[in-house]
C-alpha cells in the first residue's frame, strides 16, 4: 500500500514508548487507509454491515493485546492467534523486531508468510526516529509533513511518486539503479 496510507498515519499509534491500553487507543484520525483496505469487500458483494462488524471485532480484539501484564499464553492458542507477546514484538523498535508480526487477530498469517518473530526479550517501544512530542496534532500529521518536504525537495517525478507511494524510508537511488528501501522508520 505504500507509506502514504497505512504505515505513515499509523505511526501515531506506534509513537508511544509504553505498551499499554492507552497505546491501543491511539488510533488514526484519517480513515483513508481503512476505507481503501475494506472498500473492495462491499464492491465484491459483502454487505457493508458485515464489513463494519468484522472491522469492529478486529479493533476490539486488538485492544486487549496491548499489555505487558500477560506473558505467554497456551501454546496452541499462541500458534494461531495474535497475543500480547506477539504484539509486543510488533511494537518493538529493536532491529530484530522491525516489520514483524503484522497479524491483527491471526498470527498464523505471519508464520505462513515469514514475518513472524517470537518475543525473546522485552522490546524497546516507539519509533526508530522518535517524534519527541506529546502534541496530538504533531503526532497525527508529522509523517504527512515529512512526505511533503521530501516531495518538495526533488524535481524528479519518479522521486515524487516514490516518496508518496514507496515503502517507509524510500529514497531515490544516487547511482541510477532502483532504490533500496531503508529501514529508517517503522511502518506499523
Amino acid at each position: 500500500m505504500g507509506k502514504f496510507l497505512e504505515p505513515r498515519h499509523h505511526q501515531a499509534h506506534h509513537s508511544s514508548e509504553y505498551f499499554n491500553f492507552a497505546t491501543a487507543l491511539r488510533q488514526k484520525w484519517n480513515i483513508s487507509a481503512a476505507i481503501v483496505m475494506w472498500l473492495p469487500l462491499p464492491l465484491l458483494g459483502v454487505p457493508p454491515a458485515l464489513v463494519f462488524f468484522a472491522y469492529s471485532l478486529n479493533l476490539i480484539y486488538q485492544f486487549w493485546i496491548h499489555t505487558e501484564h500477560i506473558d505467554r499464553m497456551w501454546a496452541p492458542f499462541e500458534y494461531v492467534f495474535n497475543t500480547p507477546s506477539h504484539h509486543r514484538v510488533h511494537h518493538g523498535r529493536d532491529p530484530e523486531y522491525l516489520d514483524r508480526n503484522y497479524g491483527g487477530v491471526f498470527i498464523i498469517w505471519d508464520r505462513m508468510f515469514g514475518s513472524f518473530t517470537p518475543e525473546v526479550r522485552r522490546p524497546r517501544y516507539g519509533l526508530t526516529k522518535p517524534v519527541d512530542t506529546y502534541n496530538i496534532w504533531t503526532l497525527e500529521t508529522h509523517e504527512y509533513a515529512s512526505i511533503a518536504r521530501d516531495v518538495k525537495s526533488t524535481t524528479s517525478w519518479r522521486a515524487r511518486v516514490g516518496y508518496i507511494f514507496g515503502p517507509p524510508g524510500w529514497a531515490p537511488s544516487i547511482s541510477g539503479h532502483d532504490p533500496e528501501p531503508a529501514v529508517s522508520e517503522r511502518p506499523t
